[in-house]
């Protein structure tokens, strides 16, 4: 982990969202412990995968911050059996420049990913986009219900169905969707679908975008041709394209 800034004071009084920490560094584990907790955390640390799939079917946490290397269960491991029965937002942490480790993480149904080592700062930051997304989504008023050919979205009850059966997202592929959906038959551009479904800038080689229109594809049952279909408009980003007559 880089130096770090000391907590920033502009935390909004509110609840402290509970932060399951999973990281076999425990050293690592007590520093971020410390700063989350200063940051208006609630953090509870484990370090091993087999006590954070416990920990997790015991208690309800807002998000998880997920290691890659773990005894017992790996952190891939744990998310192959958490799948879409576990709602809560995923973070994960991965190896700096591992791109492997990364798309898997993605395919397997985490939200976003940081680097390590990374500094502090940018970990709250990230956290802190998964949950305003994640809040924007439970909180009550009137939903929309976005139809593009066979795929129906509602953003109230946050699902998708596909001919009417239902298809489960994770929470980064619901908003790609979302966006795609409300911009059907216009290009959206990496940088503005990084920033607006993942709360980020785009930086060289993150791919993090392109993983989820590939999910979502596959998920969506979206074969080359089909109606409608995600493009890739090369040089520009992508698009979903409108849905033909009888499809």
């Amino acid at each position: 982990m880089t130096s770090s800034s000391a907590p920033s004071s502009d935390t909004p009084a509110a609840r402290r969202a509970r932060v399951l920490l999973v990281d076999d560094d425990r050293e690592l584990c007590q520093m971020l412990t410390e700063y989350l907790e200063a940051e208006h955390f609630d953090v509870r640390c484990v370090h091993d995968g087999g006590d954070a799939l416990a920990a997790l079917k015991a208690g309800e946490f807002d998000i998880l911050v997920l290691d890659v290397m773990l005894p017992t269960l790996s952190g891939f491991d744990l998310l192959r059996k958490v799948g879409a029965s576990y709602p809560t937002p995923i973070l994960m942490l991965t190896a700096r420049g591992d791109d492997v480790d990364r798309i898997v993480g993605l395919e397997l149904g985490a939200d976003d990913y940081i680097g390590k080592p990374f500094n502090p700062r940018e970990l709250v930051a990230r956290m802190r986009a998964i949950l305003r997304r994640a809040n924007h989504r439970g909180r009550g008023g009137v939903a929309d219900e976005l139809t593009v050919g066979r795929i129906v979205l509602n953003t109230g009850t946050h699902q998708v169905q596909v001919r009417g059966t239902a298809v489960a997202l994770t929470g980064a592929e619901f908003r790609v969707l979302e966006m795609l959906m409300r911009a059907a038959g216009q290009v959206l551009s990496r940088e503005a679908m990084t920033e607006m479904a993942l709360g980020r800038k785009l930086v060289p080689f993150d791919r993090s975008i392109d993983t989820h229109i590939s999910n979502l594809r596959r998920k969506l049952d979206m074969q080359v041709g089909s109606s409608p279909e995600i493009k890739n408009v090369r040089g520009s980003g992508y698009m979903l394209t409108l849905a033909g007559p009888g499809r």
